[in-house]
């Protein structure tokens, strides 16, 4: 370092006092420089830090797997008679039935309201055509002639079996109408609760077989494939006959229906 007795002789204090000024101008710089260093600090720490608050505070955005896996599932609609064919090789109906009936022939008046079970089945053949073969029963009790026996509605019973033609008509994947046209025999029973008088006591038919005909059809409507709720209103024919009097025949025609379920088994034609 050059001293300052060295370089200012002329006059020592004034040497002195110039040495003071040129140390403390320096220092003030150096002072001037430190404040800028850390105002220049501070302001580029601030925007960092903001940035880090702002990315922490925004969520990142879904990537698009999760965006689709987060969406709600589309409905799938599941038709259970999309495989309805009308192609079976055999079907089988089992229903609750009723019938009206007359157990005797003029002047009886009162007919009989019976109820039963019907039992059908059919073997098809073709796309249109099968063979139809049905059994019925039929219970209940029926109004009787005026009589002095104390004998009113007695109880009486008829069972037909009967088979013939069936005809598919229009239908679709709902439903279906077909057609038959069935013949077979009757029995009535009416001389079951008479405590032992003969059917003319009370205008009644003798217990007998007797031609039936069955002819009406069925309304076929599908729940899936193979089961089916079916009705089936009929057409019912009789001729029953008396061995008494004039010994004579009397044609029928009464009504008949059932409802109930029809099950078509799985093996195709």
């Amino acid at each position: 370092m050059i001293q300052a007795s060295a370089v200012c002789r002329p006059s020592a204090w004034s040497c002195k006092l110039g040495v003071m000024r040129l140390q403390l101008s320096f220092s003030a710089s150096l002072l001037a420089a430190a404040c800028l260093a850390l105002c220049a600090g501070a302001s580029a720490q601030a925007p960092a830090s903001s940035s880090q608050n702002s990315s922490s505070q925004s969520p990142a955005p879904q990537s698009t797997a999760q965006q689709t896996t987060t969406a709600s599932p589309a409905y799938v609609s599941i038709d259970p008679l999309a495989n309805v064919r009308y192609d079976n090789r055999w079907d089988a109906s089992l229903g609750a039935a009723y019938a009206h009936i007359k157990a005797g022939p003029p002047p009886l008046q009162q007919g009989a309201n019976l109820g039963g079970l019907d039992l059908s089945a059919s073997y098809w053949w073709s796309k249109h055509w099968a063979v139809e073969g049905t059994g019925r029963g039929y219970l209940g009790t029926s109004g009787a002639a005026v009589n002095d026996l104390s004998i009113n509605g007695p109880f009486v019973s008829e069972y037909i079996f009967a088979a013939g033609p069936e005809w598919l008509g229009p239908h679709n994947k709902h439903g279906a109408v077909l057609a038959h046209a069935l013949v077979g025999g009757a029995y009535g029973d009416f001389e079951t609760d008479l405590r032992g008088n003969p059917p003319s006591a009370i205008g009644f038919f003798n217990n007998q077989m007797a031609l039936a005909a069955v002819i009406g059809g069925h309304i076929d409507l599908n729940r899936t494939p193979q089961l089916v709720f079916r009705i089936s209103p009929d057409a019912l024919y009789t001729r029953y006959g008396i061995n008494y009097g004039n010994k004579a025949t009397y044609p029928y025609w009464n009504f008949g229906i059932s409802v109930g379920v029809e099950y078509r088994f799985k093996k195709k034609r």
